[in-house]
């Protein structure tokens, strides 16, 4: 069977790929994109978008019940309705998975083909039964949720963060397993719709990443609307009870019994059936494409953007990806990716905005530091607001004044943390915060005054 030629493939239609198939054929290139599942990858089909659209429609019904708080009279008491809340989220990511592919379709100089792809040799692969071939491949291809191999774990029904996005029962007792950004999103969701929830966390804390006064903040964000926690939760293992699912954990503590449980547990790279090996394509030991600075493999015309090369696990890192791949081959731009500044977010409420170092890895370094920190009981905004939970934090360099990190912890702290994320883009001092003047009311404001009040980190 003879191949059919490209001048690009781009295996994989998540973030970073349809962007750079329009910036491919733009330049005059015939490509061919596949994907096997759906256009737009995790973010748009199970990730961000559907996800942050439940979270919205939590955050609504929390709201509703702290009615009296702000003087507002309800007529009667607060209910969901899930099929209207799942349906909400599913016309959110139908919408934007048919936007992405009327873009796709309207490209002349791509083809798309549905499938899974396997590598065949180095710049061939093949879809169900054609070939294809192209000197530049592309790999976007992603990753999944982990399945650890815990005790009973194949005997019981459990979900994923996938798997959630097609639940249409609002569980009763939902039964959470891992402390980190997907479980505590999911976690405080379910319980703003009204499921009881419990979280199961074997390490000794929540979000075990960050600074040890973020991770107590989020504990008590969760605890304070009703979610059992359970950290340091080793022997963890399921059994059918009736008709619920138990969970038992730390020799000596009641099983946690619930109506559905969700493993959160980490991602895996979609890269074990990609025929990689026959390529020559070199990965880590956990899966990832091993990728150098300007996301090339260790094969010449074969790039990774995204999950799959284990550079970053965020919608934000895939796309940015794609900018640094394009840039390089069509801008004569030479972009890296050490050039970025670490950022993310988790979207609990309030939601925490982080960018740069934390406190312990400044501490670390060994590098002399600063650090500036003010409860959002002190924030002006966030008292009118009535959301008063969580804090703000920023460090710097004691020497030279570089700003190393800032974490946000409130209402808002998603979008204020780009304060600081943009001054440290600009290789901007501590000094250049602290002079800037912010608008009141905000969040925002308070950070150049806790740039004005920077102690010795000790």
């Amino acid at each position: 069977m003879s191949a059919k030629s490209f001048d690009a493939i781009v295996i994989g239609a998540g973030q970073a790929g349809p962007p750079l198939v329009g910036r491919l054929e733009a330049a005059g290139m015939k490509v061919a994109l596949i994907e096997r599942k759906f256009i737009g990858g995790t973010c748009v089909n199970t990730g961000c978008m559907p996800t942050k659209a439940m979270v919205a429609s939590a955050y609504a019904a929390h709201l509703a019940r702290r009615a009296a708080d702000y003087g507002v009279a309800l007529s009667g008491p607060v209910g969901v309705d899930y099929k209207r809340i799942k349906a909400r989220k599913d016309k959110v990511t139908d919408d934007a998975r048919g936007n992405l592919e009327k873009w796709i379709a309207g490209m002349k100089g791509c083809t798309l083909y549905r499938g899974h792809a396997r590598f065949v040799s180095a710049d061939t692969v093949r879809v169900g039964d054609e070939l294809l071939t192209a000197p530049k491949i592309f790999l976007n291809t992603g990753g999944r949720a982990s399945v650890p191999d815990l005790p009973g774990v194949d005997d019981v029904p459990y979900l994923t963060n996938s798997s959630m996005m097609d639940l249409d029962v609002l569980p009763s007792h939902l039964i959470v397993v891992g402390g980190s950004y997907v479980s505590l999103e999911f976690a405080q969701m379910f319980r703003r719709f009204g499921s009881e929830v419990t979280v199961i966390e074997k390490a000794p804390r929540l979000t075990g990443r960050e600074d040890e006064d973020t991770s107590a903040a989020i504990l008590s964000i969760l605890e304070n609307e009703g979610i059992a926690v359970h950290v340091g939760a080793d022997n963890i293992a399921f059994a059918r009870q009736g008709n619920g699912i138990a969970v038992t954990f730390s020799a000596g503590k009641p099983a946690a019994v619930g109506s559905h449980v969700l493993l959160a547990l980490g991602r895996t790279p979609n890269t074990d059936d990609l025929g990689l090996d026959k390529a020559g394509v070199a990965v880590d030991q956990r899966g990832y494409i091993l990728v150098d600075d300007q996301l090339r493999t260790n094969v010449p015309g074969i790039w990774a953007m995204g999950d799959c090369n284990g550079k970053g696990a965020f919608t934000h890192t895939s796309y940015n990806d794609f900018e640094i791949v394009a840039a390089n081959l069509l801008d004569n731009d030479p972009r890296k990716v050490s050039d970025r500044i670490e950022a993310y977010a988790l979207y609990i409420d309030p939601p925490l905005g982080r960018c740069g170092m934390t406190e312990a890895a400044v501490k670390k370094s060994g590098r002399r530091a600063l650090v500036g920190q003010r409860p959002m009981t002190r924030v002006g905004r966030a008292v009118e607001k009535g959301e008063t939970q969580g804090f703000m934090k920023i460090l710097a360099d004691a020497d030279t004044g570089e700003i190393l990190g800032c974490s946000v912890l409130g209402p808002g702290g998603d979008e204020a943390i780009h304060s600081v994320l943009d001054l440290m883009y600009a290789k901007a001092p501590i000094s250049t915060l602290a002079r800037a003047m912010h608008i009141h009311p905000t969040v925002s404001e308070l950070l150049p005054t806790i740039a004005q009040e920077l102690k010795p980190l000790v």
